[in-house]
């Protein structure tokens, strides 16, 4: 980012090819349809670009552009408070189809997989909203628990207290599951 800010144009190619895949992903989880969850990227690495000659090493790269992506999901929420959401298990959802499937398996273990992703999915999305981010934050942005602190502006026991909750919640909803 310090090459960017000072002129070199092909920095911010690396920075997003590096980190495009993570936060897409972060995004798209948080709003839920794959519509705002582009709006939002867009607007994130826009605000990056403007933000460019200001810009001073306070935290890791990821850090910052988590916290740019946070504010930009806050005003989307506060703009859409009453926004229908709609589901990860819908036919239409061309981004989560557009993943890739990294290896081959037989149909069983394909199918089983393939469920337990999908309920994976539906525990994520039914987490409360903060402790979903922090859980996000972490596998997708691979952020440490005092980066999640600073990206969302809370303490680093409040970042801890929803890992550690959300993680519950998600390894009860797979065992109850099974």
């Amino acid at each position: 980012m310090l090459c960017y800010r000072d002129g070199d144009a092909g920095a911010f190619d690396a920075l997003y090819a590096r980190h495009k895949g993570g936060l897409y992903r972060y995004l798209l989880r948080q709003c839920r349809y794959a519509q705002a969850a582009e709006e939002v990227f867009q607007d994130v690495w826009m605000n990056l670009i403007r933000a460019r000659a200001g810009y001073t090493v306070q935290a890791k790269f990821t850090t910052y552009l988590y916290r740019l992506a946070h504010n930009r999901l806050i005003d989307l929420y506060r703009r859409n408070a009453h926004a229908t959401v709609t589901s990860f298990e819908d036919e239409d959802c061309e981004a989560l189809a557009e993943l890739p499937d990294k290896r081959e398996q037989p149909a069983a273990d394909t199918l089983d997989t393939k469920r337990q992703a999908v309920r994976l999915l539906e525990l994520i999305a039914g987490l409360p909203e903060a402790q979903r981010e922090a859980f996000l934050l972490q596998q997708e942005g691979g952020m440490s628990v005092e980066e999640i602190a600073q990206a969302t502006g809370v303490t680093r026991e409040t970042a801890k207290s929803r890992l550690r909750y959300a993680m519950g919640k998600l390894r009860q909803g797979m065992r109850e599951w099974r």
